[in-house]
């Protein structure tokens, strides 16, 4: 019996993001890397520094623009990636929060269907410093932007 799930293997990563922390945060650092798998996008996500333990939100931003000018950090990364005009937390570049250990320590590995890697190349990821309450509207009231990095072809 042939199985209907796209059972591909995946692909190396097609993209990735080099995270770094605001002045604040500036121990903060670590990757994500985007792959093709089956329908969708595995998303791997390192991350060392994070100020304390517990849950951060995590995001795809519109633009790839991580500048720390101004009084927002990060603030030219834009809104959350959400080409189909949908509320939070549907947006495609909704994903699931971070979860940090004690020394600051994350490692997380999630799928979507919501992208492909292609369609995020140039835009950024953030992390916030407060979790995702998954309700709030524009953007789930995850608090300050304490790190940010480019998605860029791999």
């Amino acid at each position: 019996m042939e199985n209907p799930v796209n059972t591909a293997p995946m692909s190396s990563p097609t993209a990735k993001a080099l995270l770094h922390g605001d002045s604040t945060h500036s121990q903060l650092m670590g990757e994500v890397l985007f792959s093709h798998y089956g329908r969708g996008t595995l998303v791997v996500v390192r991350l060392l520094g994070l100020p304390s333990p517990g849950f951060f939100g995590f995001h795809i931003h519109e633009k790839g623009n991580c500048s720390t000018g101004g009084d927002v950090p990060f603030a030219q990364a834009g809104s959350h990636y959400d080409p189909h005009g949908v509320p939070h937390p549907w947006h495609a570049g909704d994903l699931p929060p971070i979860l940090s250990l004690s020394d600051g320590v994350a490692l997380m590995a999630v799928y979507t269907d919501r992208f492909q890697p292609t369609d995020i190349i140039g835009r950024s990821v953030v992390i916030h410093g407060m979790p995702d309450d998954l309700l709030s509207q524009p953007a789930g009231n995850s608090g300050a932007r304490i790190a940010c990095g480019v998605i860029q072809a791999v």
